[in-house]
């Protein structure tokens, strides 16, 4: 049966044995990293915490609503046995009447048949690191190659002992500029996320330096699963005609190759950034994104005018 628990009577050690070994596990589910990046998460449980289901929620203007925590980019329903689809609705119906609005990302593995949910699938992209370099750099598009060449004509090198803040400064200073939605709480979380994941192993914080030994470009990886995540980057302007980025992913290719490890660039809708990671012969996934709204009829109108506007 599946019942609602408030974060203060989960039993947190059930919670990540279930995320050990749920065929769908992910970085994102374990009880630490969702305490960073959402302190006071509810769940659903089923059965002896043999299926369970964070619920990422808060309550603004007296509406009680589910969101996308940043720096979790897929939760939905973990099972320590294989999904369908009712019992992914099984869930979905089990979500409490204190949240009228839902607008979350499930996993992969979570599908969605139920045709009045509105679902928008999103991109992401992987690569399987089980071959060779040299088979995985044959695979690698004209461009990456030619842009890779170019990096290390300029004499690029990479630091494995990095810092989240040096980073985090670096994109706020460059490209965070024009993000309105980001702010120093988000960074902040951004950094006690890495740190808490240093401190369990599961973190790498790698930069690349120019000739000069200039900072160009770094990122945050972090590892769970079998997967290595490309969880955030930041960038110089310069950088982009030194192909910094590049250089930086071809490193982790090379350094993790050959292994079971997959290299999950976490994204994305955008069509440039998909071009970029397809350029290292990433394979396209998908994982679903819903909204359910149960909101009084003048708010559902007030709501739909709201994301109509957003998304001009």
């Amino acid at each position: 049966m599946i019942r609602f628990i408030k974060h203060t009577e989960i039993d947190k050690v059930k919670w990540d044995i279930c995320i050990k070994e749920a065929f769908n596990g992910n970085l994102y589910g374990w009880s630490w990293y969702l305490d960073v990046v959402h302190p006071n998460w509810n769940a659903l449980i089923d059965g002896d915490y043999e299926r369970i289901f964070p619920l990422t929620g808060n309550r603004k203007l007296g509406i009680g609503y589910l969101f996308q925590p940043f720096f979790a980019q897929q939760l939905g329903i973990y099972s320590k046995s294989i999904l369908n689809s009712f019992i992914v609705q099984e869930f979905l119906n089990s979500i409490p009447d204190q949240y009228q609005f839902i607008d979350i990302k499930l996993n992969s593995h979570n599908k969605i048949e139920n045709e009045t949910i509105e679902t928008v699938r999103h991109r992401n992209h992987e690569l399987d690191l089980i071959n060779s370099y040299e088979r995985i750099f044959k695979n690698y598009s004209t461009n990456t190659k030619r842009n890779l060449k170019k990096a290390i004509d300029l004499g690029l090198t990479i630091n494995k002992n990095g810092k989240a803040e040096t980073i985090i400064n670096l994109f706020r200073s460059n490209r965070g500029r024009t993000i309105s939605h980001w702010n120093d709480l988000e960074y902040a979380r951004l950094i006690n996320l890495t740190y808490v994941a240093l401190f369990r192993g599961q973190a790498m914080v790698y930069v690349v330096n120019n000739a000069k030994n200039e900072l160009c470009a770094g990122a945050v990886f972090m590892r769970s699963h079998n997967k290595i995540v490309f969880l955030f980057s930041g960038a110089s302007k310069a950088s982009k005609d030194s192909h910094a980025l590049t250089f930086l992913i071809d490193s982790v290719i090379k350094e993790f190759t050959p292994s079971q490890f997959i290299l999950d660039f976490e994204g994305s809708d955008n069509t440039g950034l998909a071009r970029f990671y397809k350029g290292f012969g990433s394979k396209e996934t998908d994982y679903p994104g819903i909204v359910i709204n149960r909101l009084p009829l003048i708010w559902k109108l007030g709501m739909k005018i709201i994301r109509k506007l957003k998304s001009q």
